[in-house]
């Protein structure tokens, strides 16, 4: 399998007043593309400073991620959110999405940004709500939605771009025990039918039971990294 994520040596350390704390201390790891991921770990073992290292939204402090053969620490700001806007998705336990927004314009506007054309942005739209099954609910604001539809927008709105690789942290943390379910089947079946990746930070058993492979964090570093 193609290796789209590499990181060597990543380091992260935030400082305070008192002490430096590091969230992530020389993890090197491969992921290759099609895998379903669970980074897991304790509270404060750094799984969503890992993931926020590897999405370019955070800079390490020493080491290198390389995405697609692009050494992301080179890229500057603007460059690095040209990077994510074509390359990455994002889902988020708190949905993220815009309150003004349908959603339909929530999961099109990743392609507006891309400049994309309003036929192509249109067909994709309905076409990713429609898998999600939300094709009844596209006209429908965040407010007017449950948190596990308002997840699925989500997760449309993250392929939208159709990115390399897809990372989700802790996306059931909101959501019931049945919507929980249903969003892990369906990001299951686009993994294994479309073989899009993704990379979960995850506490949910559920995740953790789906997962091909399981990276264990500890005060930042791996402890065990095993393929099922």
């Amino acid at each position: 399998m193609t290796t789209i994520i590499e990181t060597k040596n990543l380091c992260k350390t935030f400082k305070d007043s008192a002490q430096e704390v590091h969230a992530v201390e020389n993890v090197s790891l491969n992921i290759a593309e099609g895998e379903f991921t669970a980074i897991v770990g304790p509270s404060g073992s750094g799984k969503t400073t890992l993931l926020n290292l590897i999405g370019g939204l955070d800079n390490a402090t020493s080491g290198k991620i390389v995405i697609d053969g692009q050494d992301i620490s080179m890229l500057s700001e603007k460059q690095m959110t040209e990077f994510r806007l074509r390359n990455i998705g994002f889902i988020f336990q708190a949905y993220n999405l815009i309150p003004v927004l349908t959603a339909k314009e929530n999961v099109s506007f990743v392609m507006d940004l891309q400049g994309r054309k309003k036929s192509e942005t249109n067909a994709r739209t309905r076409e990713l709500l429609e898998a999600v099954g939300l094709s009844d609910r596209m006209d429908s604001r965040p407010a007017k939605l449950s948190g596990g539809q308002q997840q699925r927008v989500a997760v449309a709105r993250a392929l939208a771009s159709k990115p390399k690789f897809i990372l989700a942290d802790e996306p059931n943390a909101n959501l019931d025990s049945k919507s929980a379910q249903h969003l892990l089947e369906m990001m299951e079946k686009l993994n294994e039918q479309e073989k899009i990746t993704f990379i979960f930070s995850t506490h949910d058993p559920r995740i953790m039971a789906k997962a091909k492979r399981i990276i264990t964090l500890e005060d930042g570093k791996i402890v065990s990294d095993e393929y099922k």
